[in-house]
C-alpha cells in the first residue's frame, strides 16, 4: 500500500487505466468510478493509493490517507490479526501495523497515537512509537498549577508508569503508585497535576486527593454497615484481599476510613469488628 501519483491513460465503462510505467498496458492500474472522488480524464495526473484487492490485483483509489509520512495523530484500530492491526487513516482501506510497532496490545475500536511511516519495502504501515514525534510537537506547560485537572490520551507505558500527551499538547507522567487502576494504550484520562518540572512537563495522579478519598471511603463503610444490620466483622487484622474485595480500597485505606468514623462517634468497636453508634 502506497500513494503515488500517476497519469491516466486510457478509459472504459468501469473507470480509468493508469500508467503502471512499466511500458506494458497489460500493467496498467484500474481506477474504479467507485473509487473516484472527482472528475478524471485522459492525460490527467491523479493521486492514488494503491492496494492489492481481494484477487491480489493492483488496484488504485482517489481515497488517500488523510495524513502524510511522518504525521502522528489519534487512529482507530479497524482490525487485529496474529501479525498485528490495520488502522484507520481515511483511505480506502486500513493500513497494516506490524506486531512489533505496536504498544501494549491494541483492540478492535481502541484510538491510539500513532504515526505513518514507510517500511523497508516502500509500502506504507502504522506504528505506534510515536515518543520521539510526540516530544517535538509538544510545548512547555502554561498557566497550569499544582491541583489542575489535565485531560489526555497514553501514547506510552513503561515499569515506572505511564506517559500521556495532553489536550494543550504537553507531555504528562503519572508514576506506577499514582494510577489505582490498569491503563490501557490510547485510553484518554484526566489527571491531577502534582508537579511541574523545569522544562515544563508535567507529573500528575489518577489518585483523589486523601480528603475526598477518604469521605467517599468512610461512606462506603458506613453504607455497607447500614446494609448488614448496623455492624461488620472487618478489624484491623482483616486480611487485606478480604477488605479489597468487599469495599475495593486497600487496607490502609480501610483503616483511615474506620478511624475518621471512629473519631466521629458514628462507629465503635465490638469484638469482631465494629458497630454504628446509635444516636
Amino acid at each position: 500500500m502506497t500513494v503515488a501519483e500517476l497519469k491516466v491513460v486510457r478509459m472504459n465503462e468501469m473507470g480509468a487505466f493508469l500508467d503502471a510505467g512499466t511500458g506494458n498496458t497489460s500493467d496498467d492500474i484500474l481506477l474504479h468510478k467507485a473509487q473516484q472522488t472527482a472528475e478524471v480524464s485522459i492525460g490527467a495526473v491523479v493521486k492514488v493509493f494503491l492496494y492489492l484487492d481481494p484477487k491480489k490485483r493492483l488496484t488504485a483509489s482517489m481515497r488517500v490517507p488523510k495524513m502524510r509520512e511522518g504525521q502522528i495523530a489519534r487512529l482507530k484500530i479497524i482490525n487485529v490479526t496474529d501479525n498485528g492491526a490495520f488502522v484507520d487513516v481515511g483511505a480506502e482501506r486500513g493500513i497494516f501495523m506490524p506486531f512489533a510497532e505496536m504498544r501494549g496490545r491494541p483492540k478492535v475500536g481502541e484510538i491510539v497515537w500513532a504515526k505513518l511511516y514507510s517500511d523497508k519495502s516502500g509500502r506504507l504501515a502504522v506504528s505506534m512509537k510515536v515518543s520521539d514525534e510526540i516530544r517535538r510537537a509538544s510545548k512547555p506547560a502554561e498557566n497550569i498549577k499544582r491541583g489542575d485537572k489535565i485531560r489526555g490520551a497514553v501514547f506510552n507505558m513503561i515499569d515506572a508508569g505511564a506517559f500521556v500527551f495532553s489536550e494543550q499538547r504537553n507531555i504528562v507522567f503519572i508514576a506506577r503508585k499514582e494510577i489505582p487502576r490498569e491503563l490501557r494504550i490510547g485510553e484518554v484520562v484526566e489527571a491531577r497535576v502534582t508537579f511541574i518540572r523545569e522544562d515544563g512537563r508535567l507529573d500528575a495522579s489518577l489518585r483523589e486527593i486523601k480528603e475526598t478519598a477518604l469521605e467517599r471511603d468512610a461512606e462506603k463503610i458506613f453504607a455497607f454497615m447500614q446494609k448488614n444490620g448496623g455492624t461488620m466483622n472487618f478489624h484491623d487484622g482483616s486480611a487485606p484481599a478480604q477488605i479489597q474485595a468487599v469495599f475495593k480500597i486497600s487496607k490502609a485505606a480501610f483503616k483511615r476510613a474506620v478511624g475518621h468514623l471512629y473519631s466521629q462517634r458514628r462507629i465503635e468497636k465490638i469484638r469482631d469488628g465494629f458497630k454504628i453508634v446509635e444516636q
